[in-house]
């Protein structure tokens, strides 16, 4: 068996590709994908060849970790029937690349524990589950607080905010410095940096992936104030420990998301709670791959761009 795909051979050499596929195990599914999102964060990084290191890399790499698609086949030990609709997390199934995240191909294999049934009519927006449970895991469990603060409008930003609002806690404030990616706040204000005053923030949560702000955030925070970093960031990060000593300042780190996350996430988006659907601006056919890769890491206004297999 193989498949249709995008392929990273080297940084920025992306083509949609044929590939092969492992045989599926009897606690495996095959699912038929109709939609992958591509991530601006950890893909742009594999795409600009700017990636540290990381466990599992190297070239040639099937990117992406938000899919969604049809069963086509489920293994007699997978719990699954064939026609139920999925959201994909990735997979490790192709001969000859790296599966990392991978999930940027027209069918996919992988262990059903790792699949979720969704429900069919969350169209292109299924393959944003992903994100939006990990912007959940950075805000939901023991010893956590949700942001007063959000760096960053795009699309983890966004969802921030607007998993903050469903949690009946006080809006955010949300800086941005893009006027592109400005507009589109729902009951919270986006604004410069420069033009907020405050400096008792409890806490701060950077979905910019930047890291040369840590000095800036820690002289917005209160005492004992948190400043979650909630992005993806390259170069080592650093900050003058004097004003965090002062603050009595604490940092936290978010991961991705847990089985957990995912639960509550779809449960959101299925009671009408979370909106994901206008966060997706641009949508191509998956034959033209190279554009639709370009456009979503060069252009800011586009928030999420979704591959669509349908015609691959």
């Amino acid at each position: 068996m193989d498949t249709k795909a995008v392929v990273l051979n080297a940084p920025r050499a992306l083509a949609l590709d044929t590939v092969g596929l492992m045989a599926p195990g009897a606690d495996e599914v095959v699912v038929q994908i109709q939609h992958t999102g591509i991530s601006t964060g950890t893909e742009k990084l594999f795409w600009s060849g700017d990636m540290p290191p990381f466990p599992g890399m190297g070239y040639p790499l099937i990117p992406g970790y938000e899919a969604a698609g049809e069963v086509v086949e489920a293994g007699v030990e997978s719990g699954f029937r064939v026609g139920e609709y999925v959201f994909v997390p990735g997979a490790n199934c192709f001969e000859g690349a790296h599966g990392l995240f991978g999930a940027a191909a027209e069918t996919l294999i992988t262990k059903a524990a790792r699949v979720t049934r969704i429900d069919r009519g969350f169209g292109p927006a299924g393959a944003l589950l992903a994100l939006a449970a990990t912007a959940r895991h950075a805000m939901a469990g023991p010893g956590k607080a949700v942001p007063d603060l959000i760096v960053g409008h795009g699309v983890l930003g966004r969802l921030l905010a607007r998993l903050t609002i469903a949690a009946g806690a006080p809006a955010p404030i949300v800086w941005e410095i893009d006027p592109a990616r400005m507009a589109g706040a729902d009951g919270y204000k986006v604004v410069t940096p420069d033009t907020d005053e405050r400096r008792d923030y409890m806490s701060v949560y950077d979905a910019s992936g930047r890291d040369d702000l840590l000095n800036d955030l820690i002289g917005r925070i209160a005492k004992g104030g948190e400043i979650v970093l909630a992005g993806f960031y390259t170069a080592p990060l650093q900050f003058a420990f004097p004003p965090a000593f002062m603050k009595e300042a604490r940092l936290r780190i978010s991961a991705e998301w847990t089985p957990d996350d995912m639960t509550a996430t779809k449960a959101l988006v299925e009671a009408g709670t979370l909106e994901m659907a206008d966060l997706i601006t641009h949508q191509q056919p998956a034959t033209a791959a190279k554009r639709a890769y370009e456009t979503a890491f060069t252009d800011p206004t586009c928030l999420k761009m979704i591959l669509n297999w349908g015609t691959a």
